[in-house]
């Protein structure tokens, strides 16, 4: 007897070729697909079970069994969950996006939906098959039924579905799978042990019934010598997933050890975490979520190749594996889980179809970490500052971004090295311990602490009993000109402006010796800007400050990331009129006009010099030195 192929409908046939070709952006998501599928079947004999003595098994006697058969090229997975009549063969394998699963859920009452995790909404992941198989059987038996069924299909050209023999109750999907094409191993690694075994653990690790296959294991032939066996496989069934994933358990169960192997095997770090933050959260979403702040940066993680996010699971299965819509871009270091029955998602499960749940969980992860750290930094400072060095420039990168957008959020977790305490001090420990009579919240930029604290511009600070915070890093300088201002007070820099003292009346002299700053401006001529005399050096002669706008910092970042900007700082040349450099140049000036031009020229850079500039002609600057010698 002839079997009649049956065509699929129209708008399945459209959405078949699609399946195959477009909405799935990896072929391995099919096993996802297939296992789900049977888990699904399971569930929901397992909860007719709670009620019908008749089904006749135990939780623990659900499984799903993977079958592989080299010679023949089929994989087979198998369930012993509630099976398909002919009816639903057809509604379900002949129509597509004609979901059992969800007609099946939505008839359950919602206390009976907490209880059943049911993946499948939408009944095209079956078909994702088709991009690995060429041919596909199912071979079905529902409960409470006599009959069993087989359908077959080799893709859009149809389907069979016949009567056939099975002794047991459940779903055989065999899939034959495609030869390979022009890259090697490109299907047949769907034939092997332990590529599928890697699928599982990547996809479907938490699903709730054990997935069992046939497993390779090295055993010693009996009879060959121990100095020299010989081995020979032997193949065992082994329980490929963990089933209960470490997230749904309470953390006051699991040991910190627990909790390093699932860091160090997931994530693939040889370090363990620095610190773990769980969430369970029940309310406008419902989900857990396992984090983990890491005691070392990720690797590329200062590279553009590095790719943040979140692990996102649903009822088990994992949906997309970098999911960075989770985390905002400055915990983007953070590594971990989230799990949520809640999510909208799209037909293929790669995507979600609506970013509202998404954007609750990320905000409500935000907070878990800032307060994480907040932790940290209040009762384990030295891990904190451990944490910092490893991170602590993604916050600052981000608490100026966008205008400052973040500061609020950001501020109190930014450390900065402190002049009077030799250490990282926080904004809020400088804050406190502020004079009464202090107007600003000085600072110095430049490239090492070393290096600051020999700048001339910070000696009058220090005699007054300033505080200054050293700014060495790149985003330090534009911390200062985003925030404007903390707790009410401005920050100001040391080598820029007026340092406004408390109790500190030093006249600007420049009038007193406009003659000889003439003279240096006009034979340095547009070098600088302006040449003044200083009221913030003590013992150094001189100094170079920018004014309003671009600072010294500034320029070397952008002639480093940025050189066809040409962005340059205004050179403001402060003169020490009490030093006795100043002194003899002035007497030069009177006696020997040209030799006081040279004296301008290294008085400007020495400046250079101090501030960390270029100078223009290191030789020339040489030979002018030595022309003084003569």
């Amino acid at each position: 007897m002839t079997m009649e192929k049956r065509e699929f409908k129209a708008e399945s046939k459209r959405l078949l070729d699609l399946m195959i070709n477009s909405i799935y952006t990896h072929k391995e998501i099919f096993l996802r697909e297939i296992i789900s599928n049977a888990s699904d079947a399971i569930d929901k004999l397992c909860y007719l079970s709670l009620t019908d003595d008749k089904v006749g098994l135990s939780r623990d006697d659900f499984a799903i069994i993977l079958t592989l058969d080299k010679e023949n090229r089929t994989l087979t997975v198998s369930d012993n969950g509630i099976g398909m009549s002919a009816d639903e063969l057809e509604n379900n394998l002949g129509v597509i996006a004609n979901s059992g699963s969800l007609q099946f859920r939505q008839e359950l009452d919602e206390a009976a939906k907490s209880e059943t995790d049911i993946i499948g909404q939408f009944g095209v992941g079956f078909y994702s098959a088709f991009m690995v198989a060429d041919h596909i059987t199912v071979v079905t038996k529902k409960y409470g039924e006599e009959q069993a069924w087989r359908w077959e299909s080799s893709g859009v050209d149809g389907y069979t579905v016949e009567k056939c023999d099975k002794e047991t109750v459940g779903t055989d999907v065999i899939m034959h799978i495609k030869a390979d094409g022009e890259e090697k191993d490109e299907y047949s690694q769907y034939l092997r042990e332990y590529p599928l075994y890697k699928l599982v653990k990547k996809y479907s690790d938490y699903i709730r019934f054990p997935i069992k296959m046939l497993m390779p294991h090295p055993v010693k032939k009996e009879g060959t010598p121990d100095d020299k066996p010989e081995y020979e496989e032997v193949f065992e069934y082994e329980v490929l997933n963990s089933m209960v994933p470490l997230w749904q358990r309470k953390k006051s169960e699991v040991k910190k050890e627990e909790y390093d192997e699932f860091y160090r095997d997931r994530f693939g770090e040889m370090a363990p975490p620095q610190s773990v933050i769980t969430v369970s959260a029940e309310g406008a979403v419902t989900y857990k979520a396992l984090l983990f702040i890491p005691s070392q940066a990720p690797g590329l993680y200062n590279t553009d190749e590095f790719q943040p996010g979140l692990q996102l699971y649903s009822a088990g299965v994992m949906i997309m594996d970098k999911c960075a819509g989770l985390l905002p871009e400055e915990f983007n270091f953070v590594r971990g889980v989230v799990e949520s029955p809640d999510l909208s998602l799209n037909i293929s499960r790669e995507l979600l179809q609506h970013d509202r749940q998404l954007k609750i969980i990320a905000g409500n992860l935000a907070k878990k970490i800032k307060a994480e750290l907040e932790r940290m930094l209040r009762d384990e400072r030295e891990e904190y500052e451990k944490f910092y060095r490893n991170f602590g420039r993604q916050l600052k990168i981000c608490a100026i971004d966008n205008y400052g957008a973040k500061k609020d959020q950001l501020q109190d977790l930014l450390l900065f090295y402190s002049s009077a305490e030799k250490k990282l001090v926080t904004l809020g420990e400088y804050a406190e311990r502020m004079k009464e009579d202090q107007k600003y919240i000085y600072f110095v930029p430049g490239d090492n602490v070393e290096t600051i604290d020999r700048m001339p511009q910070t000696e009058l600070l220090k005699d007054h009993g300033m505080e200054i915070l050293y700014f060495t890093e790149r985003p330090d300088e534009f911390i200062a000109d985003m925030f404007r201002t903390y707790r009410d007070k401005p920050f100001r820099s040391a080598v820029d402006g007026d340092l406004e003292l408390p109790g500190q009346e030093k006249k600007d002299e420049t009038e007193a010796y406009k003659e000889g700053f003439a003279f240096i401006k006009e034979a340095l001529g547009d070098k600088v800007t302006e040449v003044k005399a200083s009221t913030r050096l003590k013992t150094h002669p001189v100094c170079l400050s920018s004014g309003q706008g671009v600072t010294f910092e500034m320029e070397k970042y952008f002639a480093a990331v940025q050189p066809e900007l040409g962005m340059k700082a205004k050179r403001i040349l402060e003169i020490n009129v009490d030093h006795p450099a100043f002194v003899t140049f002035e007497t030069t000036r009177i006696i020997d006009p040209e030799k006081a031009k040279k004296y301008a020229q290294i008085l400007y850079n020495q400046a250079l010099l101090i501030a960390g500039l270029p100078i223009d002609d290191p030789s020339g600057y040489t030979d002018l030195l030595c022309s003084l010698w003569k």
